[in-house]
């Protein structure tokens, strides 16, 4: 072989290898041995990052939606709550995309491992949405083999499912694109106008179309119009989530959890990972 060609095979191998997942070899056996757990695909992780393991905290408590705020800064997608946060070194890349393709090759192809269902990532623009989306568009499409894919039309199911939230002007060039490996999440005024293949998921503040905040019993009119909203977007095929739900461990919590529950609603929205994932398993749910 010439010299030119070994070293260039040699190098694909070298690349191939940096990108694969080592476990020595009894841990890869225990890893392969160990049952599958059961994701909580309703439970969603709002606000992930804050979490002193981003990812990994909500994935160890079989999360099945994580949020991660992202501001678009010098050509970098950086992690944070508010612009005085913002760190150099916690990209959404390093966080999340990394992270999350890592655990896909240790599963063969899911984050949970045996699981169909893709984990549902939801990017969420602080920075002008259109600039912000294309730059995640081109990120995103370092991961391709990643993500959940629009392509003409049709909807290819990958293992995680990126949806943008945030800015509405990230609505344009999104719309615009033929081929995407993200989708949009709309609001109640989406709703009936908007199919899944473009607004994946329906979501909205609690407080501005509800009042009961699970104390006492839940109004029958309230009652129905949550019905109505989850039907609606069922009928799609798009899922639904509230934030500014009540999460303070206690009573008011549970019941209003409960009510989204039988509500049939896709996504709780919590800070409390271990509240709710023993919130969901109490009711035998996922």
């Amino acid at each position: 072989m010439p010299l030119t060609t070994r070293r260039r095979a040699l190098s694909t191998l070298g690349a191939a290898l940096a990108g694969a997942v080592a476990l020595p070899a009894g841990q890869a056996l225990a890893a392969e041995r160990t049952p599958p757990v059961r994701p909580l695909w309703r439970a969603h992780a709002h606000n992930d990052y804050e979490h002193p393991r981003p990812l990994l905290d909500a994935l160890d408590h079989r999360f099945g939606s994580v949020e991660a705020d992202v501001f678009l800064v010098d050509g970098q997608l950086l992690v944070a709550h508010d612009a005085v946060d913002l760190d150099p070194a916690r990209t959404l890349e390093s966080l999340y995309l990394a992270p999350l393709a890592a655990r896909v090759r240790a599963h063969h192809g899911s984050v949970y491992r045996g699981a169909r269902t893709p984990l549902q990532l939801l990017i969420d623009l602080k920075t002008e949405g259109a600039s912000t989306y294309l730059e995640l568009d081109r990120q995103l499409s370092r991961y391709r083999q990643l993500f959940t894919t629009y392509t003409h039309g049709r909807v290819r199911r990958g293992p995680v499912t990126a949806v943008v939230s945030g800015d509405r002007a990230a609505r344009t060039p999104l719309a615009a694109q033929t081929v995407r490996r993200a989708f949009y999440d709309g609001r109640l005024t989406d709703l009936g106008s908007t199919e899944a293949s473009f607004a994946a998921l329906i979501s909205d503040n609690w407080t501005s179309h509800f009042t009961w905040q699970g104390v006492g019993s839940f109004p029958d009119a309230e009652r129905l119009k949550l019905r109505t909203i989850v039907g609606a977007a069922h009928e799609r095929g798009q899922r639904v989530r509230f934030w500014a739900t009540p999460d303070v461990p206690g009573p008011a919590r549970d019941a209003l959890w409960g009510e989204l529950l039988a509500a049939g609603v896709d996504h709780l929205n919590t800070d409390d990972l271990a509240g709710l994932e023993a919130f969901l398993d109490a009711h035998g749910t996922d």
